[in-house]
């Protein structure tokens, strides 16, 4: 095995085991101010200011009651996004303040 690759798996080992196990399922939301489909796990790598957007987005949707009857799921992803982005962004608030 080449040693650049052996680096590479072991990197990518890492970084899986930055992210729980209950994140690593495939869980999506279809962002209409990023303009695309944002995976769970793609959040702890976002840019600040998608994540904001993120943020903003999430927090109407989970806001709006209509919401929560007309589409169920949506409003349910749109929790965990939520969630998992505050987390996220707190955590790096705290690291940029040390």
């Amino acid at each position: 095995m080449d040693f650049s690759l052996a680096r590479f798996r072991a990197c990518l080992a890492l970084l899986k085991m930055d992210i729980p196990l209950q994140e690593q399922n495939q869980k999506w939301f279809k962002s209409h101010l990023l303009d695309r489909s944002i995976e769970l796990q793609e959040l702890y790598e976002l840019p600040q200011g998608e994540l904001d957007l993120l943020l903003a987005e999430t927090a109407e949707l989970r806001s709006d009651s209509v919401n929560r009857d007309r589409n169920h799921g949506k409003w349910c992803t749109a929790g965990y996004f939520l969630e998992l982005a505050r987390l996220i962004d707190q955590r790096r608030g705290r690291e940029t303040s040390t």
